[in-house]
Parts: C-alpha cells; sequence; structure tokens
C-alpha cells in the first residue's frame, strides 16, 4: 500500500471528522450557529417565515437537526405535506404574514417556487424579466407575526428567517420589538433580478439598528442582525473578544 494512499485515506477521514454542513443558499445557518454559541445558547426556537423546502435552501434544518424546533410559515400549499412529513417535530402553518390579518390574499405561484409572492408589483417584475412566469394567482389567508408569537410560542423564538419574496420589511416594521427581542435575525435584503446587479435593501440595516440590532453578516442575499446588547454581554470566554 502506497504512502500517497494512505496519506489520501486519513484526508478523507479528518474531512468527515471536521467538514461542516450548511442546508442554507449561502452558508447562513453555519454563522446563525456560531452566533448562538458565542451567546450560550443551545435551547434554540424558531420562526421561520417563507420555509418553502424542509431542507433544501432552508436556515433552519440544519438547527432541526440538533434538536431544536419552531413554526414553520409556509402559504404554498405544494409544501405542507413534505413540510409536516419531513419536520414532525415543527409546527406548520399553511398562511402567509403580513402587516395585518386578512382572509383570501391573492398569492402569486410563480414558475419556479422559490419565487413565490404576495406582492403583486413584485411578481410581475420577475415575470416581466423574461425567463419566470406567473404558474396561477391563489387565495392564502395572512396573520400577523405577533398574533403566531403570543399563540404558538411560549417565550419569544431565538431566531426569526424572513423570506418572503417583497414583504420581508412590512413585517419587520409591524414587528413588537418591545415585546419581543429575539437574539437574531435571518432577513432577504436583496431584491430579484435575473440579470444585472441585484439592489441591496440598505433601508432595512438602518430600520433594524435603530431598533437595537447589529449586522453581524451579510450574504449578500441575506443579512443577519444580531441583538446589540445580548451580543455586547454575552457571558462566553472563549468568544468574549
Amino acid at each position: 500500500m502506497s504512502i500517497k494512499f494512505i496519506n489520501r485515506f486519513f484526508r478523507k477521514i479528518q474531512y468527515r471528522k471536521y467538514k461542516k454542513n450548511s442546508f442554507s443558499q449561502l452558508g447562513e445557518d453555519l454563522i446563525i450557529n456560531f452566533v448562538f454559541n458565542g451567546l450560550g445558547i443551545f435551547n434554540i426556537k424558531y420562526l421561520d417565515i417563507g420555509a418553502n423546502h424542509p431542507i433544501e435552501i432552508n436556515n433552519t434544518y440544519l438547527f432541526y437537526l440538533n434538536d431544536a424546533s419552531g413554526v414553520l410559515i409556509e402559504p404554498d400549499p405544494y409544501y405542507i405535506n413534505e413540510l409536516k412529513n419531513t419536520r414532525p417535530n415543527d409546527l406548520v402553518l399553511n398562511i402567509g404574514l403580513g402587516k395585518e390579518k386578512k382572509l383570501g390574499a391573492d398569492f402569486y405561484i410563480m414558475s419556479v417556487r422559490g419565487l413565490n409572492t404576495f406582492d403583486k408589483t413584485q411578481a410581475m417584475k420577475i415575470q416581466n424579466e423574461g425567463d419566470y412566469q406567473i404558474k396561477e394567482i391563489i387565495k392564502v389567508n395572512i396573520n400577523n407575526i405577533n398574533s403566531i408569537i403570543n399563540n404558538y410560542f411560549t417565550y419569544c423564538p431565538n431566531l426569526i428567517n424572513i423570506d418572503t419574496e417583497g414583504l420581508d420589511f412590512i413585517i419587520l416594521e409591524s414587528f413588537d420589538f418591545n415585546k419581543f427581542r429575539p437574539e437574531i435575525f435571518c432577513v432577504e435584503t436583496c431584491e430579484f433580478a435575473e440579470r444585472g446587479m441585484q439592489e441591496k435593501y440598505d433601508y432595512i440595516d438602518q430600520f433594524m439598528e435603530k431598533k437595537g440590532y447589529f449586522v453581524f453578516a451579510d450574504t449578500f442575499v441575506n443579512t443577519i442582525y444580531v441583538d446589540k446588547e445580548k451580543w455586547v454581554n454575552r457571558k462566553v470566554p472563549w468568544l468574549n473578544h
């Protein structure tokens, strides 16, 4: 057996031991996990708004695998059974979230379901870009984020993930920051653009800063905001620098 083969064998063992799997689009779940470790939070609860697929490009599945649980909000009925079957410890709600409760809001199903939206302007923009079309419009009920937390959590979730293709800022504006203080928000802060440069929603950064959150990381598509006071006062010695 050659030295080259032995070295390759041990490199594979080391890779399996130290590799870190991410289920997010750009590694957001690994960054969020780093923050939770830094804050000393291991019993994690999350609210995932716009969960979509239960595993692929999902910012909460990594935590689910590590015994965390929470509430998954998904307005597209196409994903509901798969979400429930794949993540039975989570509560799955087939609704949307918005500024206030509304029965039978128009929900635009796109030819790529990850682009589905309640925002007509956003749906038309995506369609006018060229390659993606509105397949159908269905009626879906909308609730308010504060009502969801009041009704389905015994305490405020540690992580709120928001990916709604157009309603992210509206949901944040309606959030009761005085009553609820999640340690982390992960928010889609980049508009859809099939071609050319995508626009970043810098006003969300400014809004979150006013609410006491700072940008911990930005993957261009998503921004991870952390409660500044909780981060500054964290007690984990090996990260306290």
